[in-house]
Formats: structure tokens, sequence, C-alpha cells
């Protein structure tokens, strides 16, 4: 399959219709090159607030009243655009009223059939927790599709390797990482998460950050990213794990191809097996304690006393 991943400006947006032209788009655009699974970013939706009065972008909780307010409308365009276009398409994720009353960043996955499911974040930011007031999810979800076994883990959930260990285990082969990040140091650790996931479980991590300036919009008012798509470094990978990466700040698609043969087959004859071998930390782990080893300790006390 053709994967794409987004580098997705946040935009200004007079009226619906340009949104809807934006999206169209981009949706188009990746078709045309193939693409069967599209991934847009983190808080992508939340630009749905300049549709409202300048006051609601500029505020964290009115931001997330006005996009709650349209996400009906979101959800039935990515249905109609994947029913259009034949194609999967991971939505860009937006904070939506959870059942206790916080809201929960929410990214949906929409299969060619219309048909969708949503992954909520498990792990929230210091912004998210501290400033936004975002709750977490609860549940981890494996997505069935004609594609493949996907799983999502919204951007700092990928730092956290229990969460995408659930999943493979569950037979996902593909992860995505929708991102938002606001420095150069953020969408690293993002990035270093994505690949060290690749890594250890031998799967495909696609990571699609929002990009630019948006000073309006105090939810994301400056984003920092490249879109890449990683792999484990063996086999039919590239050396560097790298499959394909964009630049930092460039907006636009990132595709690479991917087989799920070649996952499978890394998984099997890699030349290391982490997948495989994920289970043997747990002898060390569950030990009794971990023994302290004191090197040199003694000598730089006694010198100290002298």
């Amino acid at each position: 399959m053709k994967i794409a991943a987004a580098a997705y400006p946040v935009d200004w947006h007079n009226r619906w219709n340009d949104y809807v032209g934006k999206l169209r788009v981009w949706v188009r655009t990746a078709r045309d090159k193939g693409a069967e699974l599209l991934v847009f970013p983190e808080y992508g939706a939340m630009e749905l607030a300049s549709l409202a009065e300048e006051k609601y972008a500029g505020d964290l909780a009115l931001s997330i009243e006005a996009v709650a307010a349209r996400l009906g409308d979101v959800d039935a365009l990515h249905a109609s655009l994947a029913r259009e276009f034949e194609v999967h398409i991971c939505a860009a994720s937006s904070p939506v009223k959870h059942r206790d009353g916080l809201p929960t960043n929410r990214a949906r996955l929409f299969a060619p059939d219309g048909s969708s499911d949503f992954q909520d974040k498990l792990i929230m930011t210091r912004f998210e927790r501290e400033d936004w007031h975002i709750g977490p999810g609860d549940t981890l979800k494996v997505f069935d599709t004609a594609l493949g076994r996907i799983g999502i883990l919204i951007c700092y959930d990928v730092e956290f390797p229990l969460l995408a260990r659930r999943m493979v285990e569950a037979g996902v082969e593909i992860l995505l990482v929708p991102s938002c990040t606001d420095t150069a140091q953020g969408y690293w650790r993002v990035r270093i998460g994505a690949m060290a996931r690749a890594l250890e479980s031998q799967c495909v991590v696609v990571q699609a950050p929002t990009i630019g300036n948006a000073k309006w919009l105090a939810a994301a008012d400056v984003n920092v990213g490249a879109a890449g798509i990683y792999g484990p470094p063996d086999g039919p990978f590239p050396d560097t794990g790298v499959i394909a990466a964009g630049k930092l700040g460039d907006p636009g698609w990132v595709y690479a191809d991917v087989s799920l043969d070649q996952i499978r087959e890394v998984r099997q004859r890699g030349s290391v097996l982490n997948c495989q071998h994920w289970p043997e930390q747990d002898r060390a782990a569950v030990a009794e304690t971990v023994k302290l080893s004191s090197l040199g300790a003694q000598e730089t006390a006694q010198a100290e006393q002298g």
C-alpha cells in the first residue's frame, strides 16, 4: 500500500466551504499519487475555531466549544471523502466532550465505505493537563481494516512503549501518530518515540504533524514538525529506519510504499527479533529486586571524611 503523512498547516477559514475545499484538495492530491491510507495531525481540527467569533479561537475553553459544535459536519465530510476517493483517512484530532465532563483528544479513522471509529489520547502532556484541562481516554483500540490491523497513538502516547506493545500483541502492524508540537525538541521527542516503537515492535510508524504559526489560535499558535514514515532498520527496510521524511516546516504530503509482507518477514526472519524477544525482558524485570553495586563509592566516602 501507499501511505501519505500530512505536514499540515493550520489555516484561518472565513467560511465552512473554505475548509471543505482545503480538505478536498488534500485528499484528492494524495489519492492522485496512489495513497490508500491518509494520516492527518493531532489538533489539526482546531483551525475550525476560526469559523466562530475571533474571541473563541483565542480562548482555550471557548475554542473547544466552537470546534465541538462543528464535529458532526467534519465527520460527515471525512466519511464522504473516504467514500468518494476510496481511501482510509485518519482525520485530524480534536477535543470532544467525554462522559466524565472533561474534553478528550480524539482521532477518528474512516474506511472507504464511510464507516468510522475513534481512538482517544491516553496520556496527557503538561499543557493539556495544566492549561487546557483535557482528560485522558481509557481504551486502546485496534482497527481491523482491509489494509491490515492499524493502531493510533496520539503524539505523547507514542513515547510510552507499553501502549504500542499492547497493540502489537493484538496484531497491529501499522501505527499512526498524529502529532502537534510547538518546539523542535517536542517534535524530536515524538519522532524518536515513533522510531523507537518501529524498532522494538518491528512495524511501520507514521507521524503526521501540524506546522506553521497561527497566532490567532490559542490551542496551536506555534507548530513545529515534519512528516515521516519509519520502519525497523533491518532486512528490506532502510538502514536508518527512515522510509520517508519531509523537511522541518515544509507543508504537504510525505509518501511511502509499505508492504505488510516485509513487516511480517522482518518479524519472523530479521537479523534481530525484537518483537518476539520482548517477553524475555520480564525475567529480569520481575526479579526480586534491582541490586545496587557500589563502584568506588567507599573510596569516595573515605576521601570526603578525610
